[in-house]
């Protein structure tokens, strides 16, 4: 079953905003600069998150990505004393463990540039860039996406595999446990853009901690990448025979991985999450599991006019089918997504419907949006519910 998503009480903050204490003071260089020093930026005091950019502009503004909220903040000009470098400012009101990425917009005079905040050193990065962080009151790091100096790290290895299916040489790593034997056996987990989740959500690091803190069970891990991702991954035909009838078999024949289907699990985000659970779809009783994150699960109720684009033509026809008649793909699927994305609706919609089906659901909100850093944070709670650990001992 789902279960409702808890956050911690906003903490509380008492007293003047720092930014309106600074405000009531006589400026110059040398306080500004003291004031900028002294505070990290983003400004957190409580739910008030105070944005800050130094610099002569015509406009400054914060960019944010939270859905149903204006993603165009514009930002006010301190007043300061003739020669001095302004200071621009906006306060942000955020719940507490919210996580933000974000960008500042300057313009001068025609000329608008949009960079990432030059006075914070948090930095989220992406296969299509990188973003600054806004880590409001309550939200920390795991300490579980760090390196842990006592876990042993796990060994990645090449798999090339020349797929029939998909017409291309697949680009595959494998990950094996610290304590990788051939003698035992192990759940097999296949994740989609394997090469993102390793570069941009510290899957590696992850994985390492995990098993070495017992929170999952030693797997091995296949980390599969696309060609074109827009063609092979919503609802492939292709992309679902290369996983069961070609990767799935490779992976068995090089490597003691248990041929069953509740020790195999299917993970994907975005897309990814629309590959996993359509090939799952099409092959039922192959894979039990299903990590899925940020699913691209966008369907139409009425009309055709889903607002996608022609690249999620397939996945809503895919969508529209399955809600018009569900099946049980999966017997368990774990399920995350921010509330801050716009995907928030469809993911939350279609939670009822696997449960229907007589899924074990596990479904997981956070404040947070579509980026590479949620999913990263998302990554204990689902791995150690599809493979908890210590318990490699069911899977031989």
């Amino acid at each position: 079953m789902s279960q409702p998503q808890t956050y911690p009480p906003p903490p509380r903050h008492k007293g003047k905003l720092a930014i309106n204490a600074l405000r009531s003071r006589r400026l110059d260089e040398a306080v500004i600069t003291r004031f900028l020093d002294e505070h990290e930026v983003p400004v957190v005091e409580g739910p008030k998150c105070t944005f800050l950019y130094r610099g002569e502009a015509d406009a400054v503004a914060v960019r944010h990505r939270i859905v149903n909220q204006p993603q165009h903040v514009p930002m006010k000009r301190l007043d300061v004393p003739e020669g001095v470098t302004p200071l621009w400012y906006v306060t942000i009101e955020l719940p507490a463990a919210s996580r933000v990425e974000y960008q500042i917009e300057v313009r001068v005079g025609e000329a608008v540039e949009t960079v990432n905040d030059p006075l914070n050193p948090h930095v989220a990065h992406s296969p299509v860039g990188s973003s600054s962080v806004c880590q409001a009151a309550g939200y920390e790091t795991p300490p579980w996406v760090l390196p842990q100096p006592d876990a042993r790290p796990g060994e990645l290895v090449e798999l090339p595999l020349r797929s029939q299916a998909l017409r291309r040489e697949t680009h595959n790593r494998v990950y094996l446990p610290a304590r990788f034997r051939r003698s035992s056996h192990y759940p097999l987990l296949v994740v989609h853009d394997g090469d993102d989740y390793l570069d941009y959500a510290a899957m590696r690091t992850v994985l390492d901690n995990l098993i070495h803190d017992l929170d999952m069970a030693e797997t091995i891990v296949v980390f599969s990448n696309p060609g074109d991702r827009l063609q092979e991954y919503p609802n492939s035909a292709a992309h679902a025979r290369h996983l069961t009838t070609e990767l799935l078999p490779a992976v068995e024949e090089k490597l003691p991985v248990v041929r069953r289907a509740d020790a195999r699990c299917l993970m994907g985000a975005s897309f990814g999450a629309v590959a996993s659970l359509s090939a799952a779809a099409r092959d039922p009783g192959v894979w039990d599991n299903l990590f899925l994150q940020s699913g691209s699960f966008v369907f139409t109720d009425i009309g055709s006019d889903h607002g996608g684009g022609p690249a999620f033509d397939p996945v809503v026809k895919f969508m529209n089918r399955y809600r018009e008649d569900p099946q049980r793909v999966a017997e368990r699927m774990f399920i995350t997504c921010g509330v801050y994305e716009p995907l928030i609706v469809p993911n939350r919609s279609m939670v009822p419907v696997f449960e229907s089906t007589g899924a074990r659901v596990q479904y997981v909100e956070s404040r947070d949006g579509h980026s590479w850093e949620n999913w990263r944070d998302r990554l204990r709670d689902g791995l150690s519910w599809i493979f908890p650990g210590p318990q490699k001992l069911v899977y031989e």
